[in-house]
């Protein structure tokens, strides 16, 4: 079974670069990403990603789009519960494609100091922190992603040190788990079944074109669900 390394644009995520691909079997690399090793299998970006960043794809290498993650993404609840920014959507997407057995974010923490480099590249648009529906509650969208990916065997982990909105146990390439975090079933389920109640799904996923019709509050309800779901 796969082990991904899925890359973001944190300043840390230029040591990668160094890294040997052993534990590795695949690298996602999340828009500019895919500067900082050419190795990677997968890149994946939204639809308005300035096409001067992106790559040419060389032998065994692929884009992911909206064509591809926007209906990988429906499989798991669509883009209201699932959140709405790119790290989730990437790991979303591999979780349909690839099936992985652990997942391991480096670099996508979604933590954007007020001075200094934001991106390895300089300073970028912290697209997390926009004004957003989906992304009230970074945290409960980690917990719900960990706990769906458990609940078909894979891992999620961060590599990452200092600061995260990812709630997901941290690890080094040297020390992967070989089992996902345990949850709480009970909770889970009581959260997939509210999900299913609100009925927020948005097949096109363009939400924002139907945000009229979703509740805060009960949004802020269903991502403490996840968030208390997440201890065992």
């Amino acid at each position: 079974m796969t082990i991904l390394l899925m890359l973001g644009s944190a300043p840390m995520a230029m040591a990668a670069r160094d890294w040997p691909r052993a534990p590795f079997d695949r690298v996602l690399a999340i828009n500019n990403a895919w500067a900082i090793r050419s190795d990677w299998d997968d890149t994946i970006h939204p639809w308005d990603f300035p096409e001067d960043r992106r790559p040419v794809p060389g032998p065994g290498q692929r884009l992911i789009t909206q064509a591809d993650f926007v209906p990988a993404q429906n499989a798991y609840g669509g883009f209201v519960y699932a959140g709405g920014t790119m790290a989730y959507t990437a790991a979303y997407w591999a979780l349909e494609a690839l099936r992985p057995k652990t997942i391991a974010f480096f670099g996508c923490d979604m933590h954007y100091p007020a001075t200094g480099a934001t991106h390895f590249y300089g300073t970028g648009t912290p697209d997390p922190l926009r004004a957003d529906i989906t992304l009230r509650s970074l945290e409960a969208k980690s917990a719900r992603l960990m706990i769906l990916a458990a609940s078909q065997g894979c891992a999620m982990v961060n590599l990452s040190h200092g600061p995260s909105r990812l709630i997901f146990p941290r690890a080094t390439p040297a020390t992967l788990p070989a089992h996902p975090a345990p949850f709480n079933t009970v909770l889970a389920d009581l959260a997939l079944q509210t999900e299913r109640n609100l009925d927020y799904h948005v097949p096109s996923g363009r939400y924002w074109e139907e945000a009229a019709r979703f509740d805060v509050a009960r949004i802020d309800a269903l991502d403490a669900l996840w968030l208390a779901a997440a201890t065992p």
